[in-house]
Order: C-alpha cells, then structure tokens, then sequence
C-alpha cells in the first residue's frame, strides 16, 4: 500500500498516544496543544519525547492571548520555549484572538474588534512572541459568532495585514472560513482571495454542527464530526490552485478510535495525490 504523504497529520489527544507509540501508524505528522506539554516531567511530555523520534511535531497553542491588552505573559511564553527548544517542532502557531483581561483568563478564545488600535496590540505581541522564540509563528484564523459594531476592518485584511506587518505565517483553517462566512454573512471565495497563499504554512481541516435557535441557525466549530463536504471542497480548490500544504485533521470532543480519525487524513491525502502526484513522490523521496 502507497505511504500517506508527509503532507499529511492529525491532531494527537491523549486517548490515541498509546497508539501511536505502540501501532506507530502511517502518517506524516502530529500537532499537539502546547500547553499540555509544559511539564517536562509529566507522562504526556515523556509521550511526545518518544513520539517526535517516530513523527514530525507541530505546537498548537491557545494561551498567549496575542490579542489582548494584557502585557504578554512571559511565564508562559518562557514553558513555550522551553518546549519549542526540547522538541524543535515543524511549526508553532497561535490564534487570531484573545482570552485575558487584567490577568483573568477565559477557558475561549474570543474574537478581536477588527481596528487599527487592536491591529497594533496584536502585532506588538507577534513580534514579542516570535523575538523570544527566535522562530516565526504561524497566526490561525478563528471561528466566530458574534463581532464587534465598532469592526472597521473586514477579518481577511486584518489577518493578511498582521502577516504583512510581522512576517508570521498563517495557518488556514478552511472549516472555520465555512462556519464564519455562514454566522456572519461574508462571502468565503473573498476571504480566500484575500489571503496570499505564499503566507500559508498549514491548512486546519475539522467538523462543526449546527445549534438551531429560534433566530435561525447558528453553526459551531466543534471539532467533534468528520470534514464536511463543502470544506473538503474549499480545500480541493484551495489546493488544486495554490499547491500542496502540510494540512492537518483536527478532532478535540467526542474523540474518535484512531482508526476513523486517519480515514479522515486518507481523504486529504486522497485529494493532494490526485492533484499533486509527482511532486509529492519528489517529497516523500
């Protein structure tokens, strides 16, 4: 049986790390939240020590809180270093959002009022977390479901403005383009036009459901089903026009067996082989 490209990862949650040190599955890479690992002497750490000998490792945060006027926390960013320098992961990346005020954290990650003046906080704190680390980060866009009145600038120039103004990566989560457009009312095809795909590093590809309320629908990034057909096409045409890119399966609630969890990567790599044969056989070799 043909290999799975290296292009191709899931998100690893603790249920599957057995698995994947015990079976060593066939895929090309692994993403974990880097704040599960910040104990370097905890079992999930001495997992994922054992794991990037087998695996390349990306680190996904959700606690620097980029967007908040809140000075970084240099505690935080001081364990994620320090993690970055004992795995030396593929990618690191964070949020387009914030989850602090005043010291006091929020278990989310909210949206930012699109302004010049929270564009500038934002950047500030990129620049902040990339100068430590010594690395460039990669920004995720987020899934939304309220914005701000006082919004000036529309989401797709805000993040391809922070990537112009810092010199970060992006990390394009096509499921959360689907749900945003469809709780806000944008057209998805403008957000993607918006965003140079030279900027993106890594494609987020995950399920969402949809909460009906008596105001009409309202669609939730859950990360608890498998892809949806309309992002699986968002993401064909993304990648038939713009190339391959490390694209990764996110599932968090409702975790899977393993086993449906990579049938979910064989249909990525199902669409980047049709697309990208040769290239990716030069890859892998």
């Amino acid at each position: 049986m043909e290999k799975v490209s290296p292009w191709i990862g899931v998100g690893l949650r603790h249920p599957h790390h057995e698995h994947f040190i015990n079976q060593s599955p066939d895929i090309g890479w692994l993403e974990v939240h880097s704040e599960n690992f910040f104990q370097p002497d905890s079992d999930a750490f001495q997992a994922l020590d054992t794991l990037r000998r087998q695996y390349s490792i990306s680190c996904h945060g959700v606690g620097l809180s980029l967007g908040s006027t809140d000075p970084i926390n240099r505690d935080h960013l001081r364990r994620l270093k320090r993690l970055v320098d004992e795995i030396d992961p593929l990618f690191v990346s964070e949020h387009l959002s914030w989850s602090s005020v005043n010291g006091e954290y929020f278990n989310d990650l909210l949206p930012l009022p699109y302004t010049e003046e929270a564009m500038d906080v934002f950047c500030a704190n990129v620049d902040i977390t990339q100068d430590h680390l010594s690395r460039q980060i990669l920004v995720e866009n987020p899934s939304s479901y309220l914005s701000f009145n006082h919004s000036t600038i529309p989401e797709w120039e805000f993040l391809a403005e922070v990537a112009r103004r810092t010199g970060c990566g992006l990390l394009l989560d096509l499921n959360n383009v689907h749900v945003s457009a469809f709780n806000h009312g944008f057209d998805a095809q403008q957000y993607l036009a918006a965003i140079d795909p030279e900027w993106v590093k890594e494609i987020h590809l995950a399920g969402y459901v949809v909460n009906p309320l008596p105001e009409g629908e309202i669609w939730i990034d859950t990360h608890s089903q498998p892809v949806s057909e309309p992002v699986w096409a968002l993401y064909h045409q993304w990648i038939a026009a713009n190339g391959p890119r490390h694209t990764l399966i996110e599932w968090d609630r409702d975790i899977p067996t393993p086993e449906v969890l990579l049938a979910e990567a064989a249909k990525a790599d199902a669409i980047l082989k049709a697309l990208y044969y040769g290239p990716l056989r030069e890859v892998a070799s």
